[in-house]
């Protein structure tokens, strides 16, 4: 039996009091004894003006409402934080924690036998993962769904892959500003999320993977009737969760949810984003991701969806193809088929009813991939101690072994003012770092990681060059770019350590990073850096909390105090 109403009573010293009084104040509202006496099912809202992505929230909400009561439960909506990427200052990395915060106490605060979280933009779905899974409630996630293509001279377009693709092209001055201007209004033609392999559609698909959302949630478009359709079906998985009192997240999520996740993440061409992200959720269950056994399943997962930055197609085609069901159907033994999911299935069921689409091209078969390994490589070496990685997939062949001189940025501020100067002494040929730019540097670790080519290089036809940084970069992004590389510069990794001369050598095939300094040397140069200080930035409330407390990239970037106890 469900606890609806009686669920966590406010503390009066009276608990028949307390009964007493929620319902006198909620009956203000309009509401039955019938209706205050049905389980109840507790719904997000994320909408915000702010938040384009999140623009069909409201019509999301009205569907799952619809679901819910039609199985006999009732819904009460309440708000969160909501995190739009482009909108966030200093960056919507630095706000996710806050989200999962938010989200996990209104759970736990307020009276709900089950909950549905409504999340799309890149850290929503998983800061409402992370609550989810401290909070333990039973959880159906829905995410958004990606925006629609647009077109442009013919062709079509993608937010944002090609918003990066084409202002590299103003920046080369290829496109003229009534050109870019034209295409600023065309490349995002409706609300939801981007519609290429984003950091988005990445965290959909991982959530699909997991089993915490519906079969096909992660690739309907956010238009479409179908995305409203499978939030009323949502509605009515959590009734059923409500009155069951189950299966809650710690009995869905294990090692081989986990590892599906991971191969998923490999064979869509994800988002780096995605294992920061994936590594987060991990830590709020007594589980956790090896990064090295993670390097070695990109090994064996080729990736699948053709699909940019890594291919040619956008999420529209990747869901008419059978989406994330038919893509776990040609992954085969890659995935563990007796993996559970909120629905009651198994995986093998989900991926039994995985559409057959006859001449589909954006999913393809194990023998006929995009890339032979999968999309994320993790680097060691003396600039990485714990690890950096890159996404291959979308990077130059050519680049993925290379050796240069490195250009250092100091920061995001210094690149910004410096990399654009005629006078920079830089070559295609070269190395150019990022430093002060990871999880506290910055803070927030800002997607600075896509460095921009100098407009100098660029006007003289240079499209990639190698980039290294201890930032993010969005998984729209494209380029031969090491990232995350941890510890970072701001609690004296090796990163800081690097000065503008120095060569380093990219090793993709041997995963390694290496800058090619003595030892001795770099131990010179460790013994004159500045201790570390409380920077003004985190002097007072949230600041100072995320300061003290945020985690290095390996190990999610949450909150020290918010894991789990973990495994061995």
């Amino acid at each position: 039996m469900a606890d609806g109403l009686r669920k966590g009573l406010t503390s009066y010293g009276d608990a028949g009091f307390s009964l007493f009084l929620r319902k006198a104040f909620i009956k203000a509202m309009g509401y039955s004894n019938d209706a205050l006496d049905r389980p109840i099912v507790g719904i997000t809202n994320t909408y915000s003006d702010y938040n384009p992505c999140h623009g069909n929230v409201p019509d999301i909400i009205e569907a799952v409402k619809r679901g819910v009561m039609l199985s006999g439960a009732m819904p009460f909506v309440f708000p969160t934080i909501s995190i739009a990427e482009s909108f966030a200052y200093p960056t919507s990395m630095y706000l996710r924690n806050l989200m999962a915060m938010d989200t996990e106490e209104m759970i736990r605060a307020q009276p709900m036998d089950a909950v549905v979280v409504i999340g799309g933009c890149d850290k929503t779905l998983p800061a409402q993962i992370m609550a989810a899974i401290s909070a333990d409630l039973p959880t159906v996630v829905i995410p958004v769904g990606p925006m629609v293509v647009g077109h442009h001279k013919g062709e079509v377009l993608g937010a944002c892959t090609d918003c990066r693709r084409l202002w590299a092209k103003y920046r080369a001055g290829e496109i003229d500003d009534a050109e870019i201007e034209a295409v600023n209004g065309r490349l995002a033609p409706s609300v939801g999320t981007c519609m290429v392999m984003g950091t988005a559609s990445t965290m959909a698909c991982i959530t699909e993977a997991l089993g915490l959302s519906l079969p096909m949630s992660a690739t309907i478009p956010a238009p479409h009737a179908e995305r409203f359709r499978s939030a009323e079906a949502s509605g009515r998985v959590a009734a059923g969760m409500a009155k069951a009192r189950g299966p809650r997240p710690s009995e869905i999520l294990n090692q081989a949810s986990f590892r599906n996740a991971q191969v998923v993440l490999q064979a869509i061409g994800g988002s780096t984003n995605g294992l920061i992200h994936l590594t987060a959720i991990a830590n709020r269950t007594s589980l956790r991701i090896d990064l090295e056994a993670f390097d070695r399943l990109g090994r064996e997962v080729p990736v699948l969806v053709d699909l940019k930055p890594s291919g040619d197609h956008y999420m529209e085609h990747f869901h008419h193809a059978g989406g994330v069901p038919k893509l776990m159907a040609q992954l085969g033994n890659l995935i563990d088929l007796d993996a559970k999911t909120i629905t009651g299935q198994t995986l093998r069921e989900v991926v039994a009813a995985a559409e057959e689409v006859p001449g589909q091209d954006a999913i393809r078969p194990r023998n006929h991939p995009i890339k032979p390994e999968g999309a994320l490589a993790i680097l060691h070496g003396n600039l990485a101690p714990r690890g950096a990685v890159i996404k291959q997939s979308a990077a130059s062949e050519r680049l993925l072994q290379h050796t240069g001189r490195a250009v250092v940025f100091e920061s995001v501020e210094d690149m910004t003012l410096r990399v654009d100067d005629p006078d920079l002494d830089v070559t295609a040929d070269d190395v150019l770092v990022l430093r002060n730019a990871g999880p506290k540097g910055a803070p927030g670790m800002p997607e600075a990681g896509y460095l921009p080519i100098p407009k100098k290089l660029a006007r003289a036809g240079v499209k990639d060059m190698v980039r290294i940084s201890d930032a993010r970069m969005s998984g729209t992004a494209f380029g031969t770019i090491v990232l995350h590389i941890t510890p970072e510069a701001a609690v004296g990794g090796p990163l800081a350590l690097v000065k503008t001369g120095d060569m380093i050598r990219l090793d993709v095939a041997k995963r390694s990073i290496e800058l090619l300094v003595e030892a001795s040397e770099l131990e010179k140069r460790r013994a004159a850096l500045k201790p570390a200080a409380t920077p003004d930035w985190a002097r007072r409330g949230y600041a100072q909390l995320f300061n003290e407390s945020i985690l290095q990239a390996d190990e999610g970037c949450d909150f020290d105090f918010l894991r789990e106890q973990g495994k061995g």
